[in-house]
């Protein structure tokens, strides 16, 4: 059965260019021009994947509002914002709201679609039977791979699919440098650096929310980063 991607774009020749972009490639298209309409929709049945753009119709900032509604309903969907915005601020707005993958119009076909099928193979292999250890446990840290949570001193920690891998990464080998490169594999994405340091950064955030002296990740200045042998 081939995979439903819903494309919420406001630019309706746009739109329609995506969708027979990713009709060639044997997806299932399904297209929004607004955020109430494509919210009515998903509140019916979710996608495997989605696409947004950020400004929707007379909402410039529509696009943000949807991907943090989607979050909402669902840990594990993978999210794209697909935008002319190229500000940083905008990045790391979208990826602090949930968002994957942040990308620009410019971005060419076949690395979309790479980004695409890097995020929808890291869905399947969280729906796949996990690793043969069922947790990994490390100090004050407890991943349970069977229901994809994450605790810190028994608080959860409500990581995004993406993080939940990074996080996994550097966890499972405490002290062994991770590069980005790494941690992309890991994560089964297709991003820049800058977008890893994002998501690391937005990491940390979420520890020191439930333990203001969590510090578990250390980073090897242009080299990656290292779970901390010792955290508490």
């Amino acid at each position: 059965m081939s995979k439903r991607i819903a494309i919420v774009e406001d630019e309706i020749e746009l739109a329609k260019n995506y969708r027979a972009m990713f009709q060639r490639q044997g997806f299932d298209i399904c297209l929004y021009s607004g955020r109430a309409e494509a919210e009515a929709a998903f509140a019916r049945q979710l996608p495997d994947l989605v696409v947004i753009d950020i400004g929707l119709g007379d909402e410039p900032d529509g696009g943000f509002k949807l991907c943090g509604w989607l979050r909402a309903k669902s840990k594990t969907l993978p999210i794209i914002i697909l935008t002319a915005l190229d500000s940083e601020i905008d990045e790391v707005s979208g990826l602090r709201l949930g968002a994957n993958d942040y990308l620009t119009k410019d971005i060419s076909e076949k690395l979309l679609m790479a980004h695409v099928t890097a995020l929808l193979n890291q869905f399947e292999a969280l729906l796949s039977k996990p690793d043969s250890d069922q947790a990994i446990a490390h100090g004050a840290l407890v991943i349970n791979l069977d229901r994809v949570s994450t605790t810190w001193n028994g608080e959860p920690i409500d990581l995004t699919m993406t993080e939940f891998w990074i996080v996994k990464e550097l966890a499972r080998a405490p002290g062994h440098l991770k590069s980005r490169k790494q941690l992309m594999g890991a994560a089964k994405i297709v991003v820049d650096d800058h977008t890893i340091t994002s998501h690391i950064k937005r990491i940390r955030k979420k520890f020191k929310a439930v333990d203001a002296g969590a510090n578990p990740i250390q980073t090897e200045y242009a080299a990656g980063y290292r779970w901390r042998s010792q955290t508490t």
